[in-house]
């Protein structure tokens, strides 16, 4: 693992890191936030997914989560959104390809020998993180933004187990419903189950389960009736008793300037339920 850069914020260090990846076969390149903390100490973990057109450099610049962190003593982690290099397959477009690698192992062709990012946030990054710095892996919870969301709700469904907490920020909550959702096809193809394994109201319609979810979304959103669809996720949960706090922030839009306004209050909600 290579470091980038390093410099002191609220008492703590923000790193930016790279290393070789051997899920998507390219270098990948991830933050980490570590509070000030004593020797030996482990701190709880928060991961973060970023969304379309994103790198890890979005939220590390705009999230403002550092000041909460540094207060609440957690570990942020905000690794890329897919493989990226000269040889990564790639389409001219802001939605698909590099910078929109959607949080899935692709299985079709020419996506499939780089384009596994589920692998790479699942197992991958966990097990790296988890040998280089404070982290207590008892104590994660998960969330993110747009498809980062997308990518946060899908995780933490599948690996209840793993994550005490898990929140988003506008969430895709339901893609093979929506147009954004027609990159699963191009990942995975005709495997209607594998989509579903990547659909928070379909993997909760197909029994998964977590005891309580935290979303904010923003009622100004310009994606908010096409491609996000809350109240899908709303219906789910209520169908099968998920303790679902979704709260509509009036005048709000997509942007990071919605995201960094209710930071604060997602890292205070994740360290109450990582202790």
């Amino acid at each position: 693992m290579e470091t980038v850069s390093t410099a002191k914020s609220h008492g703590g260090v923000q790193g930016v890191y790279r290393h070789a990846s051997a899920a998507t076969g390219t270098d990948m390149t991830f933050s980490v936030f570590v509070p000030e903390h004593a020797a030996g100490e482990r701190l709880p973990v928060l991961w973060y997914l970023s969304g379309l057109t994103c790198t890890h450099a979005n939220v590390t610049d705009k999230g403002e989560f550092r000041a909460a962190c540094a207060e609440h003593r957690v570990i942020f982690v905000a690794p890329d959104t897919s493989p990226r290099g000269d040889g990564v397959p790639d389409e001219d477009r802001w939605d698909f390809a590099q910078s929109a690698g959607f949080y899935v192992d692709a299985t079709e062709a020419p996506w499939s020998a780089n384009y596994r990012m589920w692998s790479y946030v699942t197992e991958e990054l966990p097990a790296l993180v988890a040998s280089a710095f404070p982290v207590d892996m008892a104590r994660q919870g998960i969330t993110g933004h747009s498809m980062g969301g997308h990518g946060a709700l899908t995780v933490g469904l599948t690996h209840p187990d793993r994550f005490r907490s898990v929140s988003a920020f506008a969430p895709i909550v339901a893609p093979t419903q929506v147009p954004w959702g027609r990159a699963l096809d191009r990942y995975l193809g005709d495997d209607v189950a594998a989509k579903r394994r990547h659909d928070a109201v379909a993997l909760i319609e197909d029994g998964a389960r977590v005891r309580e979810l935290l979303v904010d979304q923003g009622e100004a959103d310009n994606f908010l009736v096409e491609q996000l669809r809350p109240e899908l996720l709303a219906r789910a949960c209520a169908d099968a008793g998920i303790a679902l706090e979704l709260r509509m922030q009036q005048g709000y839009d997509h942007s990071y300037l919605f995201v960094s306004t209710f930071m604060a209050d997602h890292v205070a909600w994740h360290a109450a339920r990582l202790g």
